[in-house]
């Protein structure tokens, strides 16, 4: 089975083709700083035969901050001691792990960044609903220098690259989609692609002069989304090959913005409970809040909720593998041994990578390889995805053991103390 063969992105060997995809983790104290559950997870994660990890999204800045609770940064220098822990534990069992890197732009609150919020445009994400200052191209230039100095410190703490997010709405992305960035200098949408690439470019340029050109640069994008002027196929193929131009280590293709989050991962059922429980912008204990929420919101969210398919990014994956030359990586949907030869062996994709199936089943791989036609325990549910939101550890709530059966969070609302309801 060619998934089980050795590969390389860049320089950095991996022992088979199955990768780990960024996956929140709400691991990390309020500082952003790796707690002991975020050692263990990865330290746990890398002995499960998976040929690279790549962690949750760290933000780059403070008024680049998700809003969920527990994630992790590397803004300043004090924090590499703290991150060499995991890559330390990680390479231990040899197994490699690149840093994700992310600036949530409009994507946020300001009760995360502790002030304003700050975008490409001032036009507002319809889910998180508040309106962003439009960045000045003095600030651009700073948070370039921040995503810079961010690779830098992750390199230092010993992590084999970095993946830049430029996916699911945050701040790359709102720079590269015609439906975001308005804007008319030096930093807007390239009338020849349509897409803006300025900003991604300066990124990239700066990493390397800041990490060195041997240095292994990922890149997660959205090859579509559920805007109603989404990127094109035409404009994607441009992405590509300017992608392909800058010679990065591998693309990683997923699909959606949080302003449509479900279809970012699809999934056979919408899991109210949790939403109404813990979801930051829909949470509430009054119940005549609750019932209008169920009867007016819920048959809306449905109505715009992509069914799940499996391999639902591949063709994208398969596209990008047509126009460009870079090693890709196909994230979305794969849930057995044989979806995932198919797309290696027969599609000719690099790399898959897994997110659900691996929180559901950390030996998922392992299983794998004993058997190469294994199904994933994984239902869809989603309740891991709605559950970011809440304070808690990111795992998987439909699998229960007895370590989690005394103890289910979403039994209780308001459980921790930062968990509010209107």
């Amino acid at each position: 089975m060619r998934a089980f063969e050795p590969a390389a992105i860049g320089t950095v060997g991996l022992k088979n083709r199955i990768l780990r995809s960024a996956t929140f983790e709400g691991m990390c104290g309020r500082d952003g700083t790796p707690g002991p559950e975020y050692v263990g997870l990865y330290t746990m994660l890398s002995s499960q035969e998976l040929g690279a990890l790549l962690t949750g999204f760290a933000y780059i800045s403070e008024d680049g901050r998700a809003m969920q609770p527990g994630q992790a940064g590397l803004e300043a220098d004090h924090k590499v001691a703290a991150f060499s822990r995991v890559t330390e534990a990680v390479h231990r069992n040899g197994c490699p792990i690149f840093l994700q890197l992310a600036h949530a732009g409009r994507q946020t609150v300001p009760e995360a960044t502790g002030g304003r919020i700050y975008a490409p445009s001032s036009r507002k994400s319809r889910y998180f609903n508040h309106r962003p200052c439009r960045l000045s191209e003095a600030q651009i230039e700073q948070i370039i220098q921040c995503f810079a100095a961010a690779a830098r410190r992750a390199r230092d703490a010993g992590f084999d690259g970095v993946q830049l997010h430029g996916a699911h709405g945050y701040l790359i992305h709102q720079f590269l989609h015609p439906a975001i960035n308005d804007r008319t200098d030096a930093y807007g949408i390239d009338p020849h692609r349509g897409i803006g690439i300025a900003f991604l470019d300066r990124v990239i340029d700066s990493i390397r002069v800041a990490c060195g050109s041997d240095y292994p640069l990922l890149i997660k994008i959205s090859a579509g989304d559920n805007y109603r002027r989404s990127m094109t196929e035409q404009e994607f193929g441009h992405l590509i090959r300017f992608l392909d131009a800058k010679k990065l280590a591998a693309v990683e293709i997923s699909f959606g913005t949080m302003d449509h989050a479900l279809n970012i991962f699809r999934g056979q059922t919408i899991p109210v409970q949790s939403i109404l429980d813990y979801n930051a912008r829909y949470r509430t204990r009054n119940a005549v809040k609750r019932f209008v929420w169920k009867t007016l919101v819920l048959p809306l969210l449905k109505r715009d909720l992509a069914p799940f398919t499996p391999m639902y990014n591949l063709p994208a994956a398969r596209l990008a593998k047509q126009l460009g030359t870079l090693p890709v990586i196909c994230v979305g949907g794969f849930r057995s041994g044989a979806q995932i030869r198919h797309a290696i062996e027969t599609q000719g994709i690099d790399f898959v990578s897994l997110c659900r199936p691996i929180l559901c089943e950390p030996d998922f791989v392992m299983k794998v390889r004993r058997q190469q036609q294994y199904q994933a325990r994984c239902t869809n549910c989603n309740r891991c995805a709605i559950m970011c939101d809440s304070g808690f550890p990111t795992r998987c709530y439909a699998r229960r053991t007895a370590s989690t059966a005394t103890r289910d969070p979403t039994e209780s609302i308001g459980a921790q103390n930062h968990i509010r309801a209107p």
